[in-house]
């Protein structure tokens, strides 16, 4: 390892090239890496360790971050940073700490920068197949909107997309009168992956898309936009307006939001034991620890399983 006379602050704008160039991360992934890494470096302005080298960096330091995280006030109210928000500092830290090391710096080692656990954290919210069904049942088909709608809801169970994902799709990628069908997408960080629209999600697609009298590219539009040379794509939040309504109507969890769609997807795999790599690589998680929220599951999985072949419970006590 090279030690560097070179101080922390001077690799910033090399470690946000890294990220674009040889990690494919987006722009704004990139401008939150530099906000988040914005606030260690002001720290060490305000410690007078601005001039701190790679090699210089101590486990007191990062404890010493870590107390300021946890002192600062994230607004007005003079509330404290929420142990999630102070991760996110963290988890930019470690990262490019580890970008130092790849380009052979000598530091200290990312795993000495512990991340907080969060007891406040709440369980993911997702919809049960009975849940699902209700949902659907209350969107009113007659009207376009609802044919939207319903085919929106059965694409998000059917494939796991992010809304993101879900309102950039082209009306030229369904291809019609198949019965299932695979879809290429670019998800977060440009990661390519395939995604499967079930029979069910088809029949809703095609029965939309039979529907429309447009030329609109968009696979979703919005279709109180009148103008021609104003965009009908429809918008994430018109999405979220749309199921509040429909899961008021269907007196199901208020605390529903569309990305409870990606979770129901996801829970209902597990319960059936798909194995945790598995949909890892459906719902595009870079590192199988983002997919790990769904350990709920899993583990109760684990339990049914032991519970109904393991020889020892058959002996007598």
């Amino acid at each position: 390892m090279e030690i560097s006379n070179k101080p922390l602050t001077h690799y910033l704008n090399d470690f946000l090239d890294y990220l674009e160039i040889e990690k494919g991360l987006s722009s704004k992934t990139q401008e939150n890496y530099s906000r988040f890494l914005s606030k260690f470096f002001n720290w060490l302005k305000i410690k007078n360790l601005k001039n701190l080298k790679p090699h210089e960096l101590t486990p007191d330091h990062i404890f010493e971050y870590r107390l300021f995280l946890s002192r600062k006030c994230q607004n007005k109210k003079k509330q404290p940073l929420k142990k999630t928000t102070q991760n996110y500092y963290l988890i930019a830290l470690r990262i490019f700490l580890n970008y130092l090391i790849e380009k052979n710096i000598q530091t200290l080692p990312p795993e000495k920068i512990k991340l907080l656990r969060d007891k406040s954290d709440r369980p993911i919210r997702f919809l049960t197949l009975e849940q699902l069904e209700r949902l659907f049942s209350v969107i009113d088909i007659s009207k376009i909107q609802g044919l939207r709608d319903r085919a929106i809801f059965e694409t998000f169970f059917s494939t796991g997309m992010r809304i993101s994902e879900l309102v950039s799709l082209n009306r030229n990628q369904i291809k019609p009168d198949l019965k299932e069908q695979e879809l290429t997408i670019v998800g977060k960080g440009g990661r390519i992956r395939t995604v499967y629209l079930s029979e069910r999600a088809l029949f809703w697609l095609n029965k939309y898309l039979k529907a429309r009298n447009d030329n609109d590219p968009a696979l979703f539009i919005n279709h109180k936009i009148k103008s021609l040379n104003k965009s009908k794509r429809i918008t994430p939040r018109m999405i979220e307006k749309a199921l509040k309504k429909y899961i008021v109507l269907a007196g199901l969890p208020l605390n529903i939001t569309p990305h409870s769609l990606r979770h129901s997807f996801a829970t209902d795999l597990l319960s059936q034991g798909v194995d945790l790599r598995v949909v890892q690589e459906f719902l595009g998680h870079k590192h199988i620890a983002a997919t790990q929220i769904y350990t709920h599951i899993t583990n109760k999985k684990l339990y049914e399983i032991h519970k109904k072949f393991h020889g020892g419970r058959k002996l007598k006590i």
